[in-house]
């Protein structure tokens, strides 16, 4: 999450002088490029038929839709605004885990999330964003929550098989051939041309946001039960309204200072649930042990003593 809430504020500042299109598109194919690299050393398998159809999955919600969608955002909206809306995530990306990964997350799980989602809505209709119809930067950032759920919850089922690294790798070569020309339109349409605070910002999107933060959250979410660990995406939003107006200078409102503090107490309430996530590979030895009866076990061990 550290990694990860600064990647709006680094988003704001990229693209109010590169293209959004350049910034979305190339940082992931720079991140296509270590991802590359890292397959290569690490000499991983290739996925298989299904997976790969999963791995597409991936790509569309967090190597795509998410980038894009944000960085058309914050032309005009500020990161700290952005940072609350997105909160929004958590709840969707347990959504997806029921719908693609089989969880069945307990009831207080559910009211700590509806608690998070209303304290956004309350933050979007106090700020003017819901009077009448939506606009088209809130729209664009709901779609890329909507894309980036979908995302987190095929990927950290993903991850059980593949691993945290290797899913988001193979997910950033195969997005390659539609990464690679839109990067190359954009930067012929629109020649990049920056200061040395647009392209600082650009290469944490590539090395940290798009590569290896996902490294530690697949894993995480593999590990942990993706509605569950999902959930700390709550906190997110904190840190990145103090990134805001730290680094950008930003103004953080009250309204969002309180619905971040309404937020995280739901992440406090979330955490205190630890039902509905399935076992991983690893897990599932473990626990088939655990499950066979004491007398089965001393009778093997006997049997080794004897032997």
């Amino acid at each position: 999450m550290v990694a990860f809430s600064l990647s709006l504020p680094a988003t704001r500042v990229a693209v109010q002088q590169l293209d959004p299109w350049f910034v979305a598109f190339g940082r992931a194919v720079g991140a296509g490029l270590l991802a590359g690299i890292y397959l290569r050393l690490t000499s991983a398998r290739r996925p298989t038929r299904g997976q790969w159809r999963r791995l597409s999955i991936v790509a569309l919600g967090v190597v795509v839709g998410f980038p894009l969608f944000t960085s058309l955002a914050l032309i005009t909206q500020t990161s700290a605004h952005g940072a609350v809306v997105i909160t929004v995530l958590p709840a969707m990306t347990a959504v997806f885990a029921v719908l693609r990964a089989g969880e069945r997350p307990p009831l207080l799980f559910w009211v700590g999330s509806a608690g998070g989602l209303l304290a956004v809505l309350a933050f979007l209709g106090a700020s003017g964003a819901v009077r009448g119809a939506l606009s088209l930067p809130d729209l664009f950032l709901l779609a890329a929550v909507a894309l980036c759920g979908l995302g987190y919850a095929e990927g950290g089922a993903l991850a059980r098989e593949l691993g945290g690294a290797v899913t988001i790798c193979w997910a950033l070569l195969l997005s390659l051939p539609v990464t690679v020309p839109v990067t190359v339109i954009a930067a012929v349409a629109d020649p990049p041309h920056a200061d040395g605070l647009a392209w600082p910002a650009f290469g944490y999107l590539t090395g940290v946001s798009m590569f290896l933060g996902f490294f530690a959250w697949y894993a995480g979410l593999a590990r942990g039960g993706i509605a569950q660990v999902g959930q700390l995406q709550l906190a997110q939003p904190v840190l990145t309204l103090g990134w805001s107006a730290l680094l950008l200078g930003e103004p953080v409102t009250p309204a969002s200072i309180a619905a971040a503090l309404v937020v995280l107490a739901c992440v406090v309430l979330i955490q205190r649930t630890r039902r509905g996530a399935p076992p991983t590979a690893l897990e599932q030895p473990d626990r088939a042990v655990r499950g066979r009866p004491v007398a089965a076990r001393a009778g093997r061990v006997g049997r080794r003593r004897l032997e």
